[in-house]
């Protein structure tokens, strides 16, 4: 807990933390495990999503689409479609606005069956300024392997807006990008007969050895013999053809204690801190001091004397004050405490993200903080 604390101060600020570190002593009381559902933390073997993507043009646009004279490839792209239509433009310049160039792409579901359908996302690629009530014609989308496993088309939705008059301008969100809700048809399935799988693995999201091997307890548990634990982030499940299935549905929803290391992530771009719940400090001591320098100007007008040809001029008076904060006083942390009392306690005193950041990041170089502190 938090004994006292001096806050910073919000124009002109000096850190100095002043830390003692001794041994650490656990608390006594264990920390109940998080239960989770094995579907929920693994990754069943070739069960996943394939990417796909294509090109394509919205057209409809109220002016806001591809300026075709700086755009080539959104010209060609409409003269290839008009002519698979019949019509003949090549000698032709196109000087629409209403058309623009997207890219499209996709995530095809495991086990997607033909003339399921699936959502798409729509960006723009040329020097389009917003997609808003635009149609995408039909478009292909392919996978990695240069196969076609949909067709997309549909009108197009975008979560932001841009509007525009002579001297000023309003956005929200972003308007060159756009989402077909159902909006592609699967044309080709991904070939894959689970039943006459004999083994699988089940990839943790969480590598850990802990958590890898009571997955493979809680599995033999129910099905002796049938999991084996590889490394931290895999379990072999062995099975009769057949009877994959069976297995699969009989344990996904096992409970399961997960593991968590203890972690601290910091942001320092958004001052955003994220901590398990097994981070630990041992005892410390934390000074903070703050130097302020507040400059204020208060002109006063002169006046010049009675009957003189003088002009009234105004004269600058600056004042200064200067706090070194020599009151700061040391906060002291109880041995063994979590870091989540060390932050309650700042928080409930105002202080800043950013001063979080700056007192973990020296509790961590001065060995204090039995935790992993990764900074992104």
């Amino acid at each position: 807990m938090l004994s006292r604390f001096i806050p910073a101060s919000m124009i002109l600020r000096f850190m100095t933390l002043v830390i003692s570190a001794a041994a650490l002593t656990l608390p006594n009381a264990a920390v109940a495990q998080q239960q989770a559902r094995i579907k929920d933390i693994v990754d069943f073997q070739n069960v996943r999503e394939n990417m796909l993507i294509g090109y394509g043009l919205v057209v409809g646009l109220a002016g806001t689409g591809d300026k075709t004279r700086n755009i080539p490839f959104t010209e060609e792209s409409m003269q290839s479609m008009l002519e698979r239509m019949g019509i003949n433009v090549r000698d032709t310049q196109l000087r629409t606005k209403n058309v623009a160039a997207v890219s499209i792409t996709a995530t095809m579901p495991a086990f997607v069956r033909t003339g399921s359908r699936i959502d798409v996302q729509v960006s723009a690629m040329g020097d389009a300024t917003s997609l808003q009530g635009g149609i995408l014609i039909a478009s292909s989308l392919r996978a990695l392997d240069g196969q076609i496993y949909a067709v997309a088309q549909g009108p197009v939705a975008i979560s932001g807006f841009k509007a525009q008059g002579a001297a000023s301008s309003v956005t929200r969100g972003v308007a060159t990008t756009a989402r077909i809700a159902s909006g592609a048809i699967i044309e080709r399935e991904v070939p894959f007969a689970l039943d006459q799988s004999g083994d699988m693995k089940l990839a943790l999201k969480n590598p850990d050895f802990t958590t890898a091997q009571r997955i493979a307890q809680a599995i033999n548990g129910r099905y002796p013999g049938v999991a084996l634990p590889l490394d931290p982030a895999t379990v072999q499940l062995s099975t009769g053809q057949g009877q994959i299935m069976d297995l699969i549905s009989g344990i996904e929803n096992l409970n399961v204690a997960v593991e968590q290391p203890a972690r601290i992530v910091i942001n320092e771009a958004s001052g955003t801190v994220v901590l398990t719940n097994d981070v630990r400090i041992s005892p410390v001591a934390i000074a903070q001091g703050g130097l302020t320098v507040s400059i204020v100007e208060q002109p006063i007008p002169s006046q010049p004397g009675p009957f003189s040809n003088g002009e009234t001029v105004v004269v600058p008076r600056t004042d200064i004050s200067v706090d070194d904060g020599s009151t700061a006083s040391l906060a002291m942390i109880d041995q063994g405490a979590s870091l989540q009392s060390l932050i309650a306690g700042l928080n409930a005193l105002g202080v800043s993200p950013r001063d979080l950041i700056t007192i973990i990041q020296a509790l961590k170089t001065s060995g204090a903080l039995q935790a992993e502190v990764m900074v992104q």
